[in-house]
């Protein structure tokens, strides 16, 4: 049985073509992760809401797409829709399942960022005036983002390992490339320890913007859109002023 040869290896290492499917595999991850947040803050919202069939359904999708495999739904997207007319090509069936998978995990840490946000803080916007939007977008996002980061971090570093999976449909991100670099050398274990290289450096880049975010977020945290008690006096005072010059 032949050895690890360390040659074999450092030309893995630095092979363009795997070193090319190392960035594919970093856009798949950057494109999952867009959408995933996204979708996942709807579905969030539709999950937090007061309304008995959007909470539900937002509920089901959770249920269901956290409940089954990555696999089965890229497979699914790429193989069985066509049975019913809807087909995509490799890549828009890759970013359509990872978003909608990332965002059943993404709305379970959105939601459980919006329940660690005190409920004074929505009220206390809505008394100033401030429209549900403006609420969402200036008071609570800002805190829930600063929450949530750490398990959104471990959510990315997962996100990034599971672009693996797309490979069974012949996705050329960086494990694909590295069967077909296999199929032609024969360096198993060279090329395999090559990428999961490229895997951990993609991850400790992540890991080193997650830490940047938490500082710049630590520090803009006294700054930070929450209303206090005292905005909410001096809006009732200001109210007060002005029922009393009509009366």
């Amino acid at each position: 049985m032949q050895g690890f040869n360390v040659a074999d290896f450092l030309d893995a290492l630095t092979n363009t073509f795997l070193l090319r499917g190392a960035l594919v595999t970093a856009g798949l991850a950057a494109a999952g992760l867009t959408g995933g947040l996204l979708l996942g803050l709807l579905i969030a919202l539709l999950r937090s809401s007061g309304y008995r069939i959007p909470s539900a359904i937002a509920r089901f999708y959770i249920w269901f797409f956290r409940g089954t495999p990555l696999l089965i739904q890229l497979v699914m997207i790429y193989s069985g829709l066509p049975q019913i007319g809807i087909k995509f090509g490799v890549v828009t069936s890759v970013i359509i399942a990872l978003v909608v998978n990332e965002a059943a995990y993404m709305a379970e840490i959105m939601r459980s960022g919006f329940l660690a946000v005190p409920a004074g803080q929505q009220d206390a916007a809505m008394a100033l005036g401030l429209s549900r939007f403006q609420t969402l977008r200036r008071v609570l996002l800002p805190q829930v983002a600063r929450i949530i980061l750490p398990a959104l971090g471990n959510s990315v570093n997962g996100l990034l390992k599971a672009t693996s999976v797309t490979s069974v449909i012949s996705m050329e991100e960086l494990m694909r490339r590295s069967e077909m670099t296999m199929q032609v050398k024969f360096d198993v274990l060279e090329v395999f320890a090559a990428a999961a290289l490229d895997y951990l450096v993609l991850t400790t880049l992540w890991d080193q913007v997650q830490r940047r975010l938490e500082r710049r977020l630590d520090r803009a945290h006294g700054r930070a859109p929450a209303v206090s008690a005292r905005d909410v006096a001096r809006m009732k005072l200001e109210q007060f002023s002005t029922l009393k010059q009509e009366i």
